[in-house]
């Protein structure tokens, strides 16, 4: 995948904000990966911040739905991953700021 259409698929992760803590999934450091196929299939590798996270099935609809924005993108799966286990050593610097974390 080219780096310019990777950054883009990032870039539009990145209006995809987690509802309990008001940051992106990017920044949070959930996005394992994405990946898009020659069919315009994107598989986006990821985690959530807690297992059994109440609002899973919202995130991975907001997902779909920043994804389908892209003209390349024709359909998008998203696989939710526990292994590595998430934890605030994978957020940015500016996620751990605006929730007042030590870096």
């Amino acid at each position: 995948m080219e780096k310019e259409l990777e950054e883009n698929l990032m870039g539009a992760l990145e209006n995809v904000i987690d509802p309990e803590l008001g940051i992106d999934i990017v920044n949070l450091g959930l996005v394992y990966g994405v990946d898009l196929d020659e069919e315009g299939i994107c598989t986006v590798t990821m985690t959530l911040t807690a297992m059994g996270c109440p609002l899973a099935g919202h995130i991975e609809q907001d997902v779909k739905r920043v994804l389908s924005d892209i003209p390349e993108v024709k359909d998008s799966v998203v696989n939710i991953v526990w292994s590595p286990p998430w934890s605030k050593d994978y957020m940015s610097r500016y996620a751990k700021i605006a929730l007042g974390i030590p870096d």
